[in-house]
């Protein structure tokens, strides 16, 4: 499992590693083995879910996904994965949820559950400029959105390709570059988020605006199709949530934060291609959801995989499920033997 989910290393290449040594292992039980035991973490998974939302900040981003055999449809189409990364910025927990489709109802659904999020004008979503996404945006009495400025700035610095560095497209980079000089600056200052808040106000502001005077200039005096006119078009139309995060020095910039938590699951999909089932789709979300949930925790996944074969049947209640989250344990726990 950790060859696979955290490796990328497919099964079927595992089986060919496993016959040099003489050992029978097929791919195929392999992958049984996984999807059996998707439904026994299932109460860990809630858990997880349930956790998310007690944040005043999630990330969610998707990447497609090809699965065979879906019921009514071809083994051509496209299927996703999303993930969604939130929680207490100390006990972040990272989700990952299969879905044949690519609906603003999929994080909707998933996140709440037909419930409203705990604190109401408290919660924020910070995604790229997908529409589906205006789905949670639809209850704005309770979630704002989050746009996210890395998006921005590729779609501008693919603009600047070729072109000298006196030009229009150059000007607008290095305003962008300004807005992640003040970030950089809260880090380095190991800044909390009422501090990074008073920065942004102060600094973030002013920027913004410079900004925002450059689209409107620029915006009349530029073919709508090219790569520079798309890239003002876009940074207009996501402007509303280009500036949520000057309301809450919690949110970053940009969705970085997700785009990194699916990584591992890209760099894998290169390996083993698509998924054979739902099924299998689905064991996968739960496998990467574990591992990438105690990589955040600083924890190491073998080793909190072994934890929880160990201790997750011994578990009953919710509280002795929760114990078992990956912010609730450190590195002495894993080591601990009996």
């Amino acid at each position: 499992m950790i060859a696979k989910f955290a490796d990328g290393i497919p099964f079927y290449r595992q089986e060919k590693i496993l016959a040099r040594d003489g050992i029978e292992l097929s791919r195929q039980t392999m992958s049984g083995w996984v999807i059996h035991l998707n439904p026994t973490f299932e109460p860990l998974m809630n858990a997880i879910r349930r956790h998310i939302i007690q944040g005043r900040v999630v990330y969610i981003d998707e990447t497609p996904l090809q699965v065979m055999n879906e019921p009514n449809r071809e083994n051509s189409q496209k299927s996703y994965m999303w993930v969604y990364r939130g929680g207490p910025p100390d006990q972040p927990v990272i989700s990952f949820q299969y879905s044949p489709n690519r609906s603003g109802e999929i994080p909707v659904n998933y996140l709440f559950r037909g419930e409203k999020p705990p604190r109401k004008n408290q919660f924020y979503s910070v995604t790229d400029g997908y529409s589906g996404y205006n789905e949670l945006s639809k209850q704005i009495e309770v979630i704002g959105r989050a746009g996210c400025w890395a998006h921005v700035r590729r779609k501008f610095v693919d603009a600047t390709h070729g072109r000298k560095v006196t030009t229009v497209h150059h000007q607008i980079v290095k305003l962008i570059g300004k807005l992640y000089a003040i970030e950089s600056k809260a880090r380095r200052e190991k800044m909390d988020t009422d501090q990074r808040h008073q920065l942004r106000q102060e600094k973030s502001t002013i920027v913004l605006e410079k900004i925002k005077v450059w689209l409107d200039k620029c915006q009349p005096k530029v073919l709508p199709n090219s790569l520079l006119g798309k890239a003002i078009q876009y940074a207009n139309n996501q402007w509303l949530t280009l500036t949520t995060f000057l309301q809450d020095g919690e949110i970053e910039i940009d969705n970085n934060i997700a785009e990194n938590a699916i990584r591992p699951f890209v760099v894998g999909r290169k390996g083993w291609l698509f998924s054979g089932s739902p099924a299998g789709a689905e064991a996968s979300a739960t496998m990467y959801t574990l591992i990438e949930s105690a990589k955040a925790n600083g924890l190491e996944p073998w080793k909190y995989l072994n934890y929880l074969f160990e201790y997750f049947p011994l578990a009953r209640s919710e509280e002795e499920i929760n114990a078992l989250l990956p912010f609730n344990l450190k590195t002495e726990d894993l080591n601990r033997e009996g």
